[in-house]
């Protein structure tokens, strides 16, 4: 390759060892001195034409032929393969859609239903919402007599089964990305499964680009023969329209992933032909997350810069924290990464491999026992990622199966079974909010109605709880208000002003309010774009939120909430926010962190919270909890210690603590009632 970025030396496998002068191996001399242009042969023409070079097309009528001799149809479709635009057009072609059935796809994001419908809809000269569309949460664009072929998230697929549990509008069901091993994506392979005893014509898709394909075929067989003419289930391996990728590795550890990517991106602009560059990366310094591996197509990109680390959910069951953590990625996504360098030409990946998987490997280095191959680094890495479903804080997953009828959660078909300790800790959370009895059944109508809201437990409580305390209307601009990310805009050139903008929304009470607050002041000034802009605020945010509020109004007038307002007072609408998230309290102690009532683990407040602050109130509540150096509290709310004895005295009890001077008052959990019934 060029010269190296700064101090940073990449190596790539199969030239000689790091340390000796690095060359490029390319396919001709032509193909490295020629001026780069994006590949696209087929731009010129009609977009039937250019859906018959996909390398799917080939396989249509496989495809179609499986389909109708096997229940479930594994397809293993590597990147570029034309996959999650054409099977569904397949179908509908051949008849799977007549009669007013629906072919159905399930997408992990909602990014990338969107996307797809919209190309899918261009393809078919078709309006948006009318033969094709979407239905993601908060945001329905579908016509339930003329939509055929309909793209959702998986989410959305298990809600829908609770007004049609054996989803009798479709014929074929097809879950993309299934590789990804989502929350809702194993919960709706499980269902599938049991659904499909039920519904012999139902046909499933199950499309992943990674080679996992016989766990699918196998959990859906229902061949319990040793006769493989029985199967109900079959693999197809669809190939990619990829171009030769090159993956260099770095040749020394490098302490800042994010430098070290910034730099290697200005030496590609320096010194390498024409390309757009993908940088992967895992926070608000964000030039793409994982959600760039698969799902959306980049067109043009020709370098990767992989700084080898993912941001996900984990859950711990010991401490009842769930947060986002920064972990190594699996080979799986590293080599997806690397794949999008080459969609339209060849390409390079850059892997910036850092961190706590290196360590091993530094340690050897500096005891002078050198590694002879760097590639090494990357065969430390896990296989795949550990599925959603062992690492979640499962109580959405358990209400919404109370919800479908399945009574015994512990013996449901799970692809891979999650840990029996969160299985618990989501009961006690769901037994506290009043949605399960003490024997585990769904409460009425509380858990029912919890179950339908398309948010944490949490909110919903507190959302249904709203009329009690006499300000569902502030409590329904405060839950819309929290499910919108970066409501703040921090420009890098006018930070300091940012600040003191946003300062005028912020009240000694925590982040609930302030939200409020930004919320009311936006609906005061009209929606106004142009005020958004001259105080820093997510003008596409605010109206979204406005959505969403809509959306959950419709819910609470459904359940007959009463609709008032607390006039200004602050202190019901604090209180409200305790019944719902009373679970998620923590206590300053003399050292300026806090710590959690449940096994006193140690937090702190996020700086981007209002209550960051040099005396941080005595006792909080927050939303949620991310992990980076610290385990910070985010959306945090200062609390009265009483109303946790008085909203939740079935979670919380009175006690004392001898101290050295004197006797101290304090909260602990009380023991729960809650039965699991396994049989």
């Amino acid at each position: 390759m060029a010269a190296p970025v700064g101090p940073m030396k990449f190596w790539k496998p199969g030239t000689e060892g790091p340390g000796v002068s690095i060359t490029e191996e390319r396919q001709s001399a032509a193909e490295s001195t020629g001026v780069s242009v994006i590949y696209n042969p087929y731009a010129s023409l009609s977009i039937e034409q250019q859906r018959q070079k996909l390398p799917v097309f080939k396989l249509r009528n496989h495809i179609l032929y499986l389909v109708e001799n096997y229940q479930t149809l594994v397809i293993v479709g590597e990147t570029g393969c034309g996959k999650t635009t054409q099977i569904p057009q397949y179908l509908a072609e051949a008849g799977w859609t007549a009669e007013g059935r629906v072919v159905g796809v399930t997408q992990p994001r909602r990014v990338a239903a969107v996307s797809v419908a919209g190309r899918v809809a261009e393809e078919r000269g078709a309006v948006l919402g009318h033969e094709v569309g979407y239905c993601i949460r908060f945001d329905d664009c579908t016509e339930p007599q003329a939509t055929r072929i309909k793209f959702l998230t998986d989410g959305m697929l298990v809600r829908e089964m609770m007004a049609d549990p054996l989803l009798t509008r479709y014929s074929v069901l097809m879950l993309d990305e299934a590789h990804e091993r989502t929350l809702y994506t194993d919960i709706a392979i499980g269902l599938l499964k049991k659904i499909q005893k039920k519904r012999g014509d139902l046909r499933v898709i199950v499309a992943s680009a990674t080679l996992d394909a016989e766990k699918f075929r196998d959990f859906f067989n229902q061949n319990e023969t040793n006769d493989p003419s029985k199967d109900t289930s079959m693999i197809l391996t669809v190939e990619g329209r990829t171009f030769p990728v090159d993956v260099f590795y770095i040749q020394s550890p490098v302490p800042d992933y994010v430098k070290s990517t910034v730099e290697t991106v200005m030496k590609i602009h320096q010194s390498e032909s024409d390309g757009d560059i993908l940088a992967f990366l895992t926070g608000q310094v964000i030039v793409a997350t994982n959600i760039a591996e698969t799902s959306i197509t980049i067109n043009g990109i020709a370098f990767v810069i992989d700084c080898g680390f993912v941001k996900l959910r984990a859950y711990n069951p010991k401490t009842a924290v769930e947060c986002l953590v920064v972990v190594p990625v699996s080979k799986a996504s590293a080599n997806q990464r690397a794949g999008r360098a080459g969609r339209n030409r060849s390409g390079k990946c850059y892997r910036l491999y850092t961190g706590s998987f290196r360590y091993c490997v530094y340690q050897r280095r500096m005891s002078g026992n050198r590694p002879n191959n760097k590639e090494e680094d990357f065969e430390k890495l896990p296989q795949s990622t550990v599925p959603e479903m062992q690492r979640s804080n499962l109580a959405p997953v358990i209400l919404q199966l109370k919800a479908l009828g399945i009574d015994n959660v512990l013996r449901f078909p799970f692809l891979s079974p999650p840990p029996a300790q969160s299985m618990v800790q989501a009961l006690e959370l769901l037994y506290a909010l009043g949605g399960l009895d003490k024997h585990c059944r769904l409460t009425e109508p509380l858990g029912m109605r919890i179950a339908e809201f398309p948010l944490n437990p949490m909110f919903a409580k507190m959302l249904l709880e709203s009329g009690n305390f006499g300000c569902s209307q502030e409590i329904l601009s405060i839950a819309a208000m929290m499910q919108i990310q970066n409501i703040f805009m921090f420009p890098p050139n006018q930070k300091a002003q940012a600040i003191r903008k946003h300062r005028k929304f912020a009240v000694e009470e925590g982040d609930h309010l302030t939200m409020l607050n930004v919320y009311e002041a936006f609906i005061k000034h009209s929606k106004n774009s142009q005020w958004c802009q001259e105080h820093f605020l997510n003008y596409k945010g605010l109206v979204r939120a406005t959505t969403v509020r809509e959306q959950l109004k419709k819910l609470l007038v459904k359940f007959k909430v009463p609709k008032k307002s607390s006039e200004g007072d602050p202190d019901p609408v604090l209180r409200c926010i305790v019944s719902g998230f009373f679970a998620n309290a923590a206590k300053c102690h003399s050292t300026g962190a806090y710590r959690t009532i449940r096994d006193d683990q140690e937090l702190h407040i996020h700086p981007t919270s209002v209550l960051y602050a040099e005396k941080p109130p005595r006792w909080v509540i927050y939303n949620e909890v991310i992990q980076t150096s610290k385990y910070y509290m985010r959306d945090v709310t200062a609390i009265e210690s009483t109303w946790l004895l008085e909203l939740a005295p079935h979670f919380y009890q009175e006690g004392t603590v001898r101290t050295r001077h004197r006797h101290q008052m304090h909260l602990s959990l009380k023991a729960k009632r809650v039965k699991v019934d396994d049989h």
